[in-house]
């Protein structure tokens, strides 16, 4: 597969590659600037604010709520009674904020000062990384869109694994560069978001790298808005403005066509440590 060259379209306005690794069937954003925090130093980058100005915004929000509800029932299906739960790269903690809300034990993890601001304020314990934690017998972690941001993710997946109890579990969510979105907009996707998306993951890649760091990944689980909001955005990446028609259109087109093929712009990962 080729490398493709594309641009940071929300911040900086810089270009850069994605090298293909063809062993482990992923990309790679390269060159990676030494300071990637100025990356995310801009009002644009949602996931770091409760935004709602924008259509792209309210519809944002909006999702996001619906969001939380879903990614609730799934920690409670894979836990156990009365969970422990840790949201790594927890943004502005709204997560955490309804696990708590429905009795759930949950704490998170944000690096973003002014992202993890905004969590403390809503009554969410929310650290800085793993050095912070005292408590690490987690029943559930989660990383919602998370992972692609690790500068180093075999680092990463061995921190959570000394987080997690021995019957623990580890759901991941991250793009998928092979859905019909990623080929359409090619190097508009706007789910590449470099250079803040470092890794650019497959399923193959994602089960690669479990099983090197003693996961195995027991269930894969569609992502069903995540190819509506990405088309707008990469809409408004490559035509200058948004196209909702045409975006929704092509979101649908590449959920449907993933219903056959299952290749859905954002996929969870339910993955388990190995006995």
């Amino acid at each position: 597969m080729k490398s493709i060259k594309t641009r940071d379209y929300s911040v900086s306005q810089e270009f850069f590659t994605l090298e293909y690794d063809e062993e482990y069937h992923l990309y790679k954003t390269t060159p990676l600037p030494e300071n990637l925090d100025k990356y995310y130093e801009s009002e644009d980058y949602i996931s770091h604010t409760d935004a709602s100005v924008s259509l792209i915004d309210k519809l944002y929000q909006t999702v996001k709520k619906i969001a939380l509800a879903t990614k609730t029932k799934l920690v409670v299906k894979y836990a156990n009674e009365d969970p422990k739960v840790l949201d790594i790269g927890c943004g502005t903690g709204s997560f955490v904020q309804f696990l708590n809300s429905n009795k759930i034990n949950a704490y998170g993890i944000e690096p973003s000062n002014n992202a993890r601001g905004l969590a403390i304020k809503k009554g969410v314990f929310c650290f800085k990384d793993f050095n912070e934690l005292k408590d690490k017998d987690f029943d559930i972690i989660t990383m919602w869109h998370v992972l692609e941001h690790v500068p180093n993710f075999n680092t990463q997946l061995k921190s959570i694994k000394n987080a997690l109890n021995e019957n623990g579990k580890l759901i991941v969510a991250v793009p998928n560069f092979e859905s019909y979105d990623a080929k359409y907009y090619d190097k508009f996707w706007a789910a590449y978001d470099v250079p803040r998306h470092i890794w650019h993951f497959s399923e193959k890649a994602i089960g690669k790298i479990a099983q090197e760091n003693g996961f195995i990944l027991k269930k894969v689980k569609p992502m069903w808005f995540d190819s509506f909001y990405v088309s707008m955005l990469s809409e408004k990446y490559k035509n200058r403005k948004l196209n909702f028609i045409k975006a929704f259109s092509i979101g649908l087109i590449s959920n449907l066509k993933a219903i056959t093929n299952g290749q859905f712009s954002s996929k969870i990962y339910i993955l388990e440590q190995k006995s």
